[in-house]
């Protein structure tokens, strides 16, 4: 099927091959299938050669957003947390007195494969609402090798029902179980032995990521973790030096993982091996934000190092309850000074590189994945201007269209346990 979208206002490419942003005006696009076939001037194409037309009214067109970092997957909610740090209490304050990761633990632990199925699926589709078209989603709120088994069979099925990419991540090593407490070494014996290699033999897991941070997983336990799971063949990703320079930005680089993410407490070292070995720094403005840390990650320093920098949302029910990406953009415009520019090859292409996919998407060109978003704005400069309002028009996903309406219906009318 041919699909052709045309009256195209601005086109951004974010082609790697092209100036700037790949900035044009009245232009259109034309997509077979599920990839883009030809890309030209409004005024040479002939609509008589597409089976669907969508009509741009003058309107930005840009690729898809790609949101690489999310625990998407997950029952219950920590609300409560949000007035504990009201009151002051810190992130590792609530975990210590029971809460946190853990509490998410046992709800996940208790919900049925088919409640975790529901709660995502509404998530996902609000996603989507808001131009994300490829999403990366952890476990890590099992951490029990049947919860998580049963996490990831749940996006497996996700990723068949729905048109978005769902780009899984296997994230045992998210926090110690409390039956292990006290034994972490124990417990990353078990990951490296057991449950990293039953993940990959079913294919479950496209990356694996450790929580390398004091009180969870030390450098030398979290290098164990990701060289068993480079051996099983999955992908390696860190959470890293989030609450304190602890040097797992500097394992990340000597290990080649595809992104550290968080970098609150990055040094110069730290930045120095991402750049050498290639990793992008993904950053969450969103929980410095939610846990109203003074501090935010040097985006600037790692832009002229030359790290690419991808932006995500870090969406999680108790440290950023935060799943629009769009208010994730504003916030690192307006929290760690990033351009718009830089803003917006933070959600499309280096984004993409974040979750191995930078061969097809991210960015716009003739054999590239049709995944495009339609905003109700002239320019890009506009995108962010009004903070918190939603301007997408539509997204195609894969070649095939969706109205936000669509989707907002869609999401609403979903039942949830």
């Amino acid at each position: 099927m041919k699909t052709l979208i045309h009256n195209i206002g601005q086109l951004l490419t974010l082609n790697p091959a092209a100036d700037g942003l790949g900035e044009s005006i009245g232009m259109a696009v034309l997509i077979q299938d599920e990839r883009i076939v030809w890309i030209g001037e409004t005024q040479e194409v002939d609509s008589g050669r597409a089976d669907v037309v969508i009509d741009a009214r003058g309107g930005l067109v840009t690729p898809g957003l790609i949101d690489s970092h999310t625990h998407a997957i997950f029952a219950g909610n920590r609300a409560n947390e949000f007035e504990m740090r009201l009151q002051g209490k810190s992130y590792l304050e609530i975990a210590a007195s029971g809460g946190g990761i853990l509490k998410t633990v046992e709800a996940t632990r208790q919900a049925s494969a088919e409640e975790l199925y529901a709660l995502t699926r509404k998530r996902l589709l609000r996603m989507l609402s808001y131009g994300v078209t490829t999403v990366e989603v952890k476990s890590g709120y099992g951490l029990d090798f049947e919860t998580e088994r049963k996490c990831l069979r749940v996006l497996r099925q996700l990723q068949s029902d729905l048109p978005m990419t769902i780009v899984p991540t296997y994230m045992g090593a998210h926090d110690i179980p409390p039956e292990f407490k006290g034994r972490t070494d124990d417990y990353v014996d078990l990951l490296c032995q057991e449950y990293i290699p039953a993940v990959a033999a079913e294919g479950l897991a496209v990356f694996c990521d450790v929580f390398c941070e004091q009180g969870y997983f030390d450098v030398a336990q979290s290098r164990r973790i990701l060289e068993a799971a480079r051996q099983h063949g999955l992908h390696l990703k860190v959470h890293a030096e989030e609450f304190c320079e602890l040097g797992g930005a500097e394992l990340a680089g000597e290990l080649r993982a595809t992104s550290a993410d968080h970098l609150l407490h990055i040094g110069e070292k730290g930045i120095a091996a991402l750049r050498a070995g290639g990793a992008v720094a993904t950053l969450l403005p969103g929980t410095a934000f939610y846990l109203r840390l003074e501090q935010y990650a040097p985006a600037s320093a790692l832009i002229a190092a030359g790290v690419p920098v991808a932006l995500a949302t870090d969406f999680n029910p108790g440290s950023c309850a935060i799943d629009n990406l769009q208010l994730i953009m504003s916030l690192a415009c307006l929290q760690m000074n990033m351009t718009l520019s830089d803003v917006l090859k933070g959600v499309t292409r280096h984004a993409a590189k974040a979750v191995g996919l930078e061969a097809d998407r991210g960015y716009l060109a003739v054999g590239s994945r049709a995944d495009l978003v339609l905003w109700d704005a002239l320019d890009y400069q506009e995108l962010l201007y009004y903070v918190g309002r939603n301007p997408v028009r539509g997204v195609v996903v894969s070649g095939t269209y969706f109205s936000r309406e669509q989707l907002e219906a869609q999401s609403l009318s979903e039942t949830t346990p």
